[in-house]
């Protein structure tokens, strides 16, 4: 199995404008916060929140074609969907019932296309053209915000399981880096002063 990494600036020159027409806006502190909960979620087996176990798997198997399991754990793998789920559920019925629109909108073109009334059943290939037919849709891009926020996240606090998304783009992890960083602060190093 060959890993291919990107490097850290070409992932956040990609996933830079990831928000733009996404109904739903995160800050840092909201992204910790459904992270935590998400973490708690997924450890203690609960049950979905938010989200009915129909939307689940249509959110989660969206979620795993925009961040694929292809030689590499995707979004499946880091537990995306409890992110997703914690982040609706934190006073945005709004934004929920904007996304619940959108599959509905997305299961009848998979019954008008492929007589199939569920996305995740469908095949690869056909979920990944009905994605293509709604990728500028306020739905789509705001499932694809989700989903790299879930997956990117810091795994102590949910989506990004066992450092997965980290490893993907290979960011190390390390609460400290060891001095000395440079010619500047040489004399620190050496002194303490």
């Amino acid at each position: 199995m060959t890993q291919q990494r990107i490097s850290r600036r070409a992932f956040l020159r990609t996933t830079g404008d990831v928000a733009r027409g996404s109904c739903i806006a995160l800050t840092l502190p909201m992204i910790l916060a459904a992270c935590n909960r998400a973490t708690e979620a997924r450890l203690n087996g609960e049950d979905f929140q938010t989200l009915s176990e129909e939307e689940a798997r249509e959110f989660d198997a969206i979620a795993a074609r925009i961040i694929p399991s292809d030689g590499t754990p995707g979004a499946t793998e880091a537990g995306v969907i409890y992110f997703i789920d914690n982040v609706l559920g934190d006073g945005r019925e709004e934004q929920h019932a904007t996304l619940q629109e959108g599959l509905r909108q997305l299961q009848t073109a998979a019954v008008m296309n492929y007589d199939t009334a569920y996305f995740y059943l469908l095949e690869p290939s056909q979920q990944d053209q009905l994605l293509t037919d709604i990728e500028k849709s306020e739905f789509f891009t705001s499932i694809r915000y989700l989903t790299v926020a879930g997956m990117f996240s810091l795994p102590e606090y949910g989506g990004n399981r066992d450092n997965l998304g980290f490893d993907l783009i290979g960011f190390e992890d390390r609460h400290a880096w060891q001095p000395p960083f440079g010619h500047y602060d040489k004399d620190y190093a050496e002194t303490g002063e």
